[in-house]
Order: C-alpha cells, then sequence, then structure tokens
C-alpha cells in the first residue's frame, strides 16, 4: 500500500559515490528509489544506461549511444535466446547505484520501495542510425528495444521485490513533452501507445506497480490509457497541461491512481524560491485541480517529489531540494 503524501525522487543525484548516494536516498525519502548516477559514468546516462545487452548498439567515448546495422549473426543469437520471461540485467558498470542499493535494501524490509527505466519512446528516438535517422523508424530495432525494455524491467523487479511490500517501476518518458512537435509530426500516436502500453503491461505482469514520468507536457488522457497507476509530472512549470486534462485524471484517481506531484523545480530556479512561495503555488495549484477533483480525493492519492531528477544540480541544491519536500509534506499534514 503507497501513503498518500510520501516523498520519492525520480532517479538521477549528482553523486559520484553510489554509496554515499544510497544512503541519502535511504535517509531522506518516505519511498527510497535506487540512484542515477550520470556523473559517475558516461554509461548512467538515461539512454546509455539500458542498452547493455541490446544488440547493434555501440558506445561512443563521449557517451553517444549508435545503433550499427552491421552484424546479422549478433541479431540472431538474440532472437534465438529471447523469451517473453527473459531476464536481462543491468551491470555495476551501467548503474552503480542500483547495486548499492539493492545491498543497503537487503539489510532491511520496506514498505514501498521504488525503481525506473527509460521508457520506449525517448530510449528510440534517443539512439541513432550512422544515417542520423533514430532507431524509432526502423521496426525491427524498435522492437527489438521494447523487448530489452521488458527483459530489464523484468530483471528490476527481480531483483527488488524480495526487499519490499509494494515496489513502484516508473517509466521515464520526457521525450513525450515534444512529441507533435515538427521534428515527431511522423509518428503515431497508436503506437506510442502500444510501446508503452506494452512495457507497463508487462511491468504489471511482473508484479510491481507501474508509473510514469514525464517533466513536461503530454497527453495525459493516452498515458493513462496506457494502465499506469501512478502518474508523475512536473507541477512546477507544466501544471497547466494536467489542468487541461483534469476530466481523464478524475477517472485515473477514482480508479485508484496516483498523483506524483513535481512541485519543487530542479532547475536553478531551486535558489530563487523560497518555501513560502513554493507553498503557495503549490496550493494554488490544488485549489485549481479541486475545481474538477474533489479535495479529499486529491489529498488521498497525492505523492511529493521533485520535479525531475537532481543529476544536474549540486549537492547544496539537491539538499535544498530535499528540505523544500519535507516543509511541504507537514504543510498537507497541518
Amino acid at each position: 500500500m503507497i501513503i498518500p503524501k510520501s516523498t520519492t525522487g525520480i532517479g538521477s543525484l549528482p553523486h559520484q559515490d553510489a554509496n554515499e548516494a544510497v544512503k541519502f536516498v535511504l535517509k531522506a525519502f518516505d519511498i527510497p528509489f535506487w540512484p542515477q548516477l550520470p556523473r559517475r559514468s558516461l554509461l548512467e546516462g538515461m539512454v546509455a544506461q539500458f542498452t547493455e545487452g541490446m544488440p547493434q548498439i555501440r558506445i561512443d567515448r563521449d557517451g553517444t549511444v549508435w545503433a550499427h546495422r552491421d552484424s546479422e549473426e549478433e541479431l540472431q543469437r538474440f532472437y534465438e535466446s529471447y523469451t517473453d520471461s527473459t531476464l536481462l540485467a543491468v551491470s555495476e558498470d551501467y548503474a552503480k547505484g542500483l547495486h548499492e542499493f539493492l545491498r543497503e535494501t537487503r539489510k532491511g524490509r520496506y514498505r514501498v520501495i521504488k525503481g525506473q527505466i527509460t521508457g520506449p519512446v525517448t530510449f528510440t528516438l534517443g539512439i541513432r542510425l550512422r544515417d542520423g535517422n533514430p532507431i524509432y523508424f526502423d521496426e525491427e530495432l524498435r522492437e527489438i528495444a521494447l523487448m530489452v525494455l521488458k527483459a530489464k524491467a523484468r530483471w528490476q523487479i527481480e531483483m527488488m521485490r524480495p526487499q519490499t511490500d509494494n515496489l513502484l517501476l516508473f517509466v521515464d518518458e520526457p521525450v513525450l513533452s515534444v512529441i507533435g512537435g515538427s521534428a515527431y509530426l511522423a509518428i503515431a500516436p497508436e503506437e506510442l501507445r502500444r510501446l508503452i502500453g506494452e512495457l507497463v503491461s508487462s511491468i504489471s505482469e511482473a508484479g510491481a506497480i507501474p508509473g510514469i514520468h514525464c517533466c513536461g507536457s503530454a497527453d495525459w488522457d493516452m498515458v493513462i490509457r496506457s494502465g499506469v497507476r501512478v502518474l508523475s509530472f512536473d507541477a512546477y512549470e507544466h501544471f497547466t497541461s494536467v489542468l487541461a486534462g483534469a476530466e481523464a485524471i478524475l477517472e485515473f484517481l477514482k480508479k485508484g491512481g496516483y498523483l506524483a506531484w513535481g512541485i519543487v523545480p530542479t532547475t536553478e530556479t531551486i535558489n530563487k524560491e523560497t518555501i513560502d512561495s513554493l507553498i503557495r503555488r503549490f496550493l494554488e495549484n490544488m485549489e485549481a485541480l479541486s475545481r474538477f477533483v474533489p479535495q479529499e480525493l486529491l489529498k488521498s492519492r497525492i505523492l511529493l517529489t521533485p520535479s525531475c531528477g537532481m543529476g544536474s544540480r549540486t549537492l547544496e541544491e539537491t539538499h535544498r531540494v530535499i528540505q523544500f519536500l519535507l516543509r511541504l509534506k507537514e504543510e498537507l499534514d497541518s
């Protein structure tokens, strides 16, 4: 069971030491999550991190991920070894924070813990062939990418489930905020729904609670119809897009869904805000949405998070974000 008003994070932290990052997470958040550490290694970028084991993928020294159509044997080996129950590990080279988190959480048991995985749309649009086209537009590689992400989600769930009564797994899809723009007019909404829906379904079938995170505007009705049970959004910069989808959100909450309010900014703006100004913004947003959704229902289905990952912030700014989260939680409890 998820306790309303619990705090959790999106994924990335600015730490370079995995043990320090995990200790910070376990102390700071109600729902601990494994930390992604992009400053520790280029392999921990949100696309590169989940490419391990995918055929025909190469990573340059600067962290750029490419797909090379140069080995049919590599593809054949992948097809021969893959089943609907395949687990694909994320090694320590690609996720030191995850493995440190697993070691630490095995020492106890938690009501809820959280993992995350890059979503299939962001993943396939973030990897390009040598001709410059994203692999999203290569039907075979797009499907292989979905297979890989399902297998990595299943592996995460297998690793973390023994430590918790409730496991959240967020699908991170920041690119949804630009779908529909001139660069992505060729992307069919039906295919987006299929890709996200299949990964979400796989997460549910493996025994975890699926959530989705988008740190921009999105077609929230489409996102909700993917089957997610937690909707994580940037309530600081992009609240109006959620307000526009209030009808779908009302039905989502009535069916037991949760809204994870990313109300604390993770940009330079964090240094300009005060706790009073942030509380005021949050309460104004709550009041605006409560015109469409009963406030008691809203409060009973709320989580509190930063607006996005904190990997680009300083340690000092990261601590400031957490202090603001805690004060917001106190405000809700008062």
